[in-house]
């Protein structure tokens, strides 16, 4: 079950287990193997990532373990952390390590050698066959990450990952290992089949199309192939987790945002008015994150605050919608004198008003995580308004619209410079004037769909 104050323990946990040592209490658990028949084991060579070799070190072993258990107990608000229990128990599991080792290199003689991350792997093993779940989760994270960054051991391809907050990521299949690893060990089972799960995503994904995927639809995948693979306990632990997780952001979120409101740099508020004639307080959020969704991947030559300054020229109170959306837009194509790179940033902002008008989405409540899924939602709804507005062919009614809707790749949008997109909007995307509001009933992604895989746009 993940209750509220376990997943409070947990992100306290991943802090401690991640972060640099001097955030926990450091004790001597290499002093506790003085005593271990097994100290010296000096055959075994252990070779590290970089090519160099070294020897087991069993002191070593519990000073990982040792530092492992403190950063759980931490997270717990224990006090009591070095006493004999836990000494004992650090000892106990080191002495096992070792032993597993020995056996496990017993064949090859002197010269027998494995790797640091199968030492891990043994040790994360003995953890869980004495039950110690909560400890092998610590000990899981404290191996998988360096200086606050997950250790890559597996080719990425290429591959790349769009985060939360705009930023662009390589994949790196190790993490979703680990992710996956945890949500077993968090259920007190094996975490041994993440490895299997992990390697057929990766494989899906490398033998996949789409260079850019948000982590939303990474995470959607995991869940599929837990599920998939029979692991249903699992991908609802996972699924909750994710909840939680959310609900912890949007808190963060409304934190920052209430810290903004107070400080010396509040925005001013901008009466606008729709084409109703209703007005509502416009306070720049919604720019933030197409901003945010603009600078995907690129290395511009301004900060996000001065890019909101030069976006903001010319707005004044009182300005309709549709006026503030063109000012926006024209002030971005404007920053293209600036930097090359401002092109796909225009273009960018632009798709993100498109994506407006023609889906059911709101970049601010949905987020650019949403969007696959409303492209896929709205592909037969628009396909269907098309056809009755006799603009589409009704023969395309008939063909497997579940199967083409997956193929619509919003990520693909992102190589678009801004005149590309503007002429597609002006020239080429069908547009509803039938509705009481005229709008497109196409987008940049599903127009390159239509054309790449022989599917229709939504």
């Amino acid at each position: 079950m993940i209750s509220k104050d376990f997943f409070e323990e947990d992100i306290a946990l991943k802090k401690l287990a991640i972060g640099p040592s001097s955030e926990r209490p450091r004790y001597d658990w290499r002093g506790v193997t003085e005593e271990s028949p097994l100290k010296n084991t000096a055959r075994i060579a252990v070779s590290a990532e970089d090519g160099k070799n070294g020897t087991f070190d069993l002191a070593e072993i519990a000073d990982g373990l040792g530092n492992a258990l403190t950063a759980l107990l931490v997270s717990r608000s224990e006090e009591d952390i070095f006493n004999e229990k836990n000494q004992k128990l650090v000892a106990e599991v080191a002495q096992a390590v070792a032993e597993e080792l020995v056996g496990k290199v017993a064949a090859g003689g002197d010269d027998a050698t494995v790797t640091q991350d199968e030492v891990n792997r043994i040790t994360q093993e003995v953890l869980v066959k004495r039950h110690a779940y909560d400890l092998a989760k610590s000990y899981l994270l404290q191996t998988r990450y360096v200086d606050g960054t997950i250790r890559s051991v597996t080719p990425c391809n290429g591959r790349k990952v769009i985060r939360r907050n705009g930023e662009v990521v390589t994949w790196n299949p190790d993490k979703i290992e680990t992710a996956v690893k945890r949500a077993f060990l968090e259920l007190e089972v094996d975490p041994s089949p993440a490895e299997a799960i992990a390697r057929c995503l990766t494989e899906e994904i490398v033998g996949g199309d789409q260079e850019y995927l948000h982590i939303e639809d990474l995470q959607d995948k995991v869940q599929e192939e837990l599920m998939r693979q029979g692991y249903y306990k699992v991908a609802e632990a996972y699924i909750l987790y994710r909840a939680r997780r959310a609900e912890h952001r949007v808190k963060e979120v409304k934190a920052w945002e209430k810290e903004q409101e107070s400080g010396e740099h509040q925005d001013a508020l901008i009466l606008v008015t729709r084409e109703d004639k209703t007005t509502y307080l416009w306070d720049g959020a919604d720019l933030r994150k197409r901003v945010e969704f603009a600078s995907i991947g690129l290395d511009l030559c301004l900060t996000q605050e001065q890019i909101i300054d030069e976006l903001k020229r010319s707005i004044f109170s009182e300005i309709d919608d549709r006026q503030l959306e063109k000012t926006i837009t024209l002030n971005a194509k404007a920053l293209i004198e600036k930097d090359a790179d401002f092109s796909k940033f225009a273009a960018r902002i632009l798709l993100s008003y498109i994506y407006e008008e023609v889906l059911e989405w709101d970049i601010v409540a949905d987020g650019i995580g949403k969007l696959q899924e409303v492209h896929r939602k709205a592909f037969k709804r628009n396909l269907a308004r098309g056809v009755e507005l006799g603009r589409i062919e009704p023969k395309m009614l008939e063909l497997d619209l579940s199967r083409l809707s997956e193929l619509i790749d919003p990520a693909a949008d992102l190589d678009f410079d801004f005149l590309g997109i503007q002429t597609l909007y002006d020239r080429y995307l069908i547009v509803d004037k039938q509705a009481d509001v005229q709008r497109r009933l196409e987008d940049a992604a599903a127009v390159l769909d239509a054309g790449c895989n022989g599917a229709v746009s939504s």
